[in-house]
């Protein structure tokens, strides 16, 4: 269940030449996190984009894409309602919907028993002038305000490979203490991958990013955040 710390000021979404943005209390309209990402990926993360969906085929490609965005939204969804409401829900009827819904309770059962309180739940946060975005929750882990993201996975992912979600957290983080003068430099993210077939467990995986590492990652946002603006 949620504590209630903080007002978080919930913030519209618009689109501003095709790029997803904010507008800010202050009328202002800023950047998503997510624009600002994609918006600078290196050259060979593109080419590496670019070469799996020639690989696999555009149309299976775009398959793949598509079938992962819905599974994600189906597990936030169990957890949103985990969060505000301490119940998953009912096992679903709906084929398609049944792999979320184990994913979100590997993330429950073994991931969020250790946060100790939720401040909130798909929460709006934007730093003055630069950027915004929603994470998907904010409270205390294992002691520590944090920032806690999830996310699911087709096949399981090594902690190299996932900068970009480090960045995240440390761009929400960053957000997040400038709006609410608060001083938080912990993030986790809570990841599940789908099971293969419908016997097998979905493997939960667990990556922290603790306040040793922190600095570094958002130093590595802001060069982000600088790249877009020099460039968009």
């Amino acid at each position: 269940m949620i504590i209630t710390k903080y007002n978080y000021t919930p913030l519209a979404r618009e689109s501003v030449e095709g790029k997803r943005h904010y507008a800010l209390p202050d009328g202002s309209k800023v950047p998503s996190v997510t624009t600002i990402l994609d918006r600078t990926k290196s050259e060979e993360s593109k080419l590496a984009l670019a070469n799996w969906r020639r690989a696999v085929g555009e149309d299976r490609a775009q398959q793949i894409v598509t079938e992962a965005a819905n599974r994600g939204t189906r597990m936030h969804t169990y957890l949103e309602r985990y969060v505000k409401e301490d119940d998953i829900g009912d096992f679903p009827t709906n084929p398609f919907a049944q792999p979320s819904w184990f994913m979100a309770a590997q993330v429950i059962l073994k991931g969020l028993c250790h946060a100790n309180e939720f401040w909130g739940s798909e929460v709006p946060l934007y730093y003055s002038g630069l950027y915004a975005g929603t994470t998907d929750l904010v409270g205390v882990w294992k002691g520590q305000p944090a920032i806690m993201d999830f996310k699911q996975s087709n096949k399981v992912k090594k902690r190299e490979y996932i900068g970009d979600y480090f960045i995240q957290l440390a761009a929400y983080a960053a957000a997040h203490n400038e709006t609410h003068g608060t001083n938080i430099n912990t993030g986790v993210i809570l990841m599940c991958v789908k099971p293969r077939d419908e016997n097998e467990t979905p493997q939960y995986l667990e990556f922290e990013l603790g306040p040793e590492e922190f600095d570094y990652w958002q130093k590595e946002w802001m060069k982000r955040v600088e790249l877009y603006y020099l460039t968009n």
